[in-house]
């Protein structure tokens, strides 16, 4: 087996534990092929608002929390900030568990000296801050989305199809959660720039980026339920973006063509692993 790639720090949010849209098969492919230094769970880990409404833990999700754990024993330096999802986590700041140190926010300083902001970004969403019943039924909407988007997902592998999110393509053609996204993104560059540091590495949109935004530099780090997205610091302090869906789609095109080159009995080539 090959060795993991390794970065120096792994920024992962919103994986939603507890729900039938987290793609836990994925996120664990992801984890056995990356490694880090350090590991940022930037909120919404589990989602206890689902799971207050009925349990649903499969193995997948527990062998997740196993292979932080791991990581952790190992000696990789884990720091969780809870989202509004797994708010109950904010009753423990300043907590250890195994190896794990919860935290609100963080300033993580990158190789280059470059420093970030790090936090999940619910507290710059007013509708969670000042109409919390309205974004529970928008989580009870965008579970529905999410439902009939993993049978249509389903009905694809039949077919030999790839993974596609629903919910993902609404976000990016209605005017109104592309605004919202807009609103959010300036939030939190004026939270980083009140806090005197040179960017903001966040979730809780499910929308990856990193961009500058109004002089500050803007990191989201995407989720494991829509678009199984990862941000990575390198040796170097750049921040890279790993699309988890993107890679997997290049890899069973790579292995369709090998599979096409091998019928018509010429050599398959040995494809490198991807990042």
């Amino acid at each position: 087996m090959n060795e993991p790639q390794r970065f120096r720090t792994l920024f992962l949010s919103d994986i939603h534990l507890g729900t039938r849209g987290c793609q836990a098969e994925m996120l664990i492919d992801f984890l056995r092929e990356h490694d880090a230094d350090r590991i940022y769970l930037v909120g919404d880990i589990f989602d206890g608002w689902r799971l207050k409404k009925g349990w649903y833990w499969p193995q997948t999700h527990n062998d997740v929390v196993q292979k932080l754990l791991r990581k952790a024993r190992k000696g990789t330096e884990i720091i969780y900030i809870p989202g509004n999802h797994d708010e109950v986590m904010r009753s423990y700041l300043g907590s250890h568990f195994g190896g794990i140190d919860v935290r609100d926010r963080d300033i993580h300083e990158t190789a280059d000296g470059t420093r970030y902001l790090v936090i999940h970004g619910d507290q710059f969403d007013m509708v969670v801050r000042n109409a919390k019943w309205l974004a529970h039924i928008g989580d009870w909407a965008y579970t529905a989305a999410l439902w009939f988007n993993g049978w249509f997902n389903r009905a694809k592998r039949l077919w030999g199809g790839q993974y596609w999110s629903l919910s993902r393509w609404l976000k990016l053609k209605v005017k109104q959660a592309v605004n919202f996204i807009g609103a959010f993104e300036e939030a939190l560059a004026a939270e980083a720039r009140r806090s005197r540091v040179d960017g903001v590495i966040c979730g809780h949109i499910h929308h990856a980026a990193i961009k500058s935004q109004a002089g500050i530099r803007y990191v989201n780090t995407g989720d494991w339920v829509e678009s199984c997205t990862a941000i990575a610091e390198t040796e170097t302090g750049e921040m890279v973006l790993i699309d988890w869906v993107e890679i997997a789609r290049a890899r069973r095109r790579a292995k369709l063509i090998d599979l096409r080159a091998a019928k018509a009995g010429k050599p398959a080539k040995v494809k490198p692993r991807a990042a």
